[in-house]
């Protein structure tokens, strides 16, 4: 998607974007790389998380991410949000360690021992761009292979979901139930059914799929019903 398709021709109104805007989109869509090395830091948000860009790029840094920066990594409550820079990514690793980036894609003491990880992103995720959770998914096949993956992991992207629930799509399943059956009874999700509602009453209904599957349309029946979709390659 390119914002620029909505870029204001005859002077600023709530219906178009202006270039200061424009350029703002751009770089909440756009991936974020260290500049000393090169490598990737972090995905951009995606399209369709524009609802929620309020909450994390509004006038002020959300709560969350300031606290995290003014009393962890720099221990100055007073510290000013707006010196900010990519360049101090080093010092946030540093007093890390590592314990909120665990971002190992060797999990074998996990699996071998049994354990099933089961994860779930939304893809319109206004906190932590979905794209990231993918790339983790393919890290854990290419370090542990497809195979021993595919008997231990599964990823479910979510459609239209925010950061952990709501948003425009189906956004409410029983993932635990999911998880429990396939630990437990050696069932492996195939895929999970999500509802959508409306003031208490299901008003849609989408199966999830385990990546990189998508559900599909069948080409009959209401699409606001799941068994009208099946999951299959994208």
């Amino acid at each position: 998607f390119d914002p620029a398709v909505l870029a204001c021709k005859g002077g600023d109104s709530p219906s178009c974007l202006t270039e200061p805007q424009l350029a703002a989109a751009k770089k909440i869509y756009a991936d974020v790389f260290d500049p000393k090395t090169g490598k990737l830091v972090s995905r951009g948000l995606e399209a369709g998380s524009e609802p929620q860009w309020g909450a994390v790029a509004a006038n002020t840094p959300h709560p969350m991410y300031m606290d995290l920066l003014k009393f962890i990594v720099y221990q100055d409550p007073n510290w000013d949000y707006s010196k900010l820079d990519i360049k101090d990514l080093e010092r946030a690793r540093q007093v890390d360690g590592g314990i909120l980036t665990a971002m190992s894609t060797d999990i074998t003491p996990f699996t071998s021992r049994g354990g099933k990880l089961l994860m779930y992103h939304g893809w319109a995720d206004m906190n932590i761009p979905p794209e990231g959770t993918v790339d983790y998914y393919k890290g854990l096949q290419a370090t542990m292979g497809k195979d021993k993956v595919g008997t231990s992991v599964r990823l479910f992207m979510v459609p239209g979901m925010g950061h952990c629930g709501g948003g425009q799509g189906p956004n409410e399943f029983d993932m635990l139930g999911a998880l429990d059956q396939w630990r437990d009874k050696g069932q492996a999700p195939a895929q999970v059914l999500a509802t959508q509602s409306n003031e208490g009453t299901v008003v849609r209904t989408r199966p999830l799929c385990p990546f990189p599957q998508i559900a599909k349309y069948k080409g009959s029946g209401s699409v606001d019903k799941a068994e009208n979709f099946a999951c299959s390659a994208p």
